[in-house]
């Protein structure tokens, strides 16, 4: 088998480290009860090898044509289960029992559409093992009243509880990057409603976060605050100081002010 040649059109940062892929492997806990693991990007198998001897039941998918055929001639035992698609793209809820893992070296140009898409799945996915970029890692595990706190730090942190487990540094991967990486994890905590709209609830972190130097009586300006609500003092305060908590409150009593107006 020829080696895959990595594409920078897709992302593509092959590991070469095993020590690494096995703590990525062992970090893999099946939250839940989960047997199944969906793999993100295996390219070569680096990780899928470590994957493969922890007994789950291992799905492949992969957009890269190469690796695939790479991967099917590596693994004739995994053929009908390493699929071919854009993950983004997939419906995965056709493929995989319930619950199950997401784990990956994420490739960095979609690592945080990833993430979006795990919520959307959030009721079918128990745990997220995954290697970013380092920026997005440390931004998804921040707690409010940080800088690099934001969108994604608050919608994953609303279902998941999540953990900054270990950096990754660049001359590990084959091309290296020229960014440090990271590995997270997330594990789907009881939350099952958030006790509020949560479509809206999603609409107003995005709002509250997208002119984050701004307080959120102003961030939230477009989206009508009641004269009420408008008084309330937490609306003196700006979105990255906010918690999930915070953020359920800023969307009932925003919802109230709409109905009494």
């Amino acid at each position: 088998m020829d080696k895959v040649r990595a594409k920078k059109h897709l992302g593509q940062h092959f590991l070469k480290d095993l020590r690494i892929a096995e703590q990525i492997a062992k970090a893999v806990t099946g939250h839940h009860g989960a047997k199944a693991v969906l793999e993100i990007g295996p390219g070569m198998g680096v990780l899928t090898d470590f994957l493969l001897t922890g007994g789950w039941d291992l799905h492949l998918v992969e957009i890269d044509e190469e690796s695939v055929a790479y991967l099917r001639e590596k693994y004739p035992a995994l053929i009908g289960r390493i699929i071919h698609a854009d993950y983004l793209k997939t419906p995965v809820r056709d493929l995989l029992p319930e619950p199950y893992v997401v784990a990956g070296n994420f490739p960095y140009n979609i690592s945080s559409q990833i993430f979006f898409k795990v919520l959307e799945e959030r009721e079918r996915v128990s745990e997220v093992v995954g290697m970013l970029q380092k920026e997005v890692a440390e931004r998804i595990a921040s707690k409010s009243g940080n800088k690099t706190y934001g969108i994604l730090s608050v919608l994953l942190q609303a279902f998941y509880d999540v953990e900054y487990l270990f950096d990754v540094p660049p001359h590990v991967f084959d091309p290296p990057p020229k960014v440090n990486s990271a590995v997270i994890r997330l594990r789907r905590n009881e939350v099952s409603t958030l006790g509020c709209d949560e479509k809206l609830f999603f609409r107003v972190v995005k709002q509250a976060f997208s002119t984050r130097r701004k307080t959120l009586r102003n961030a939230l300006k477009s989206m009508g605050v009641g004269e009420d609500f408008g008084r309330d003092p937490l609306l003196d305060l700006r979105a990255e100081q906010l918690g999930v908590p915070e953020f359920i409150y800023l969307t009932n009593n925003l919802q109230a002010s709409w109905n009494q107006s």
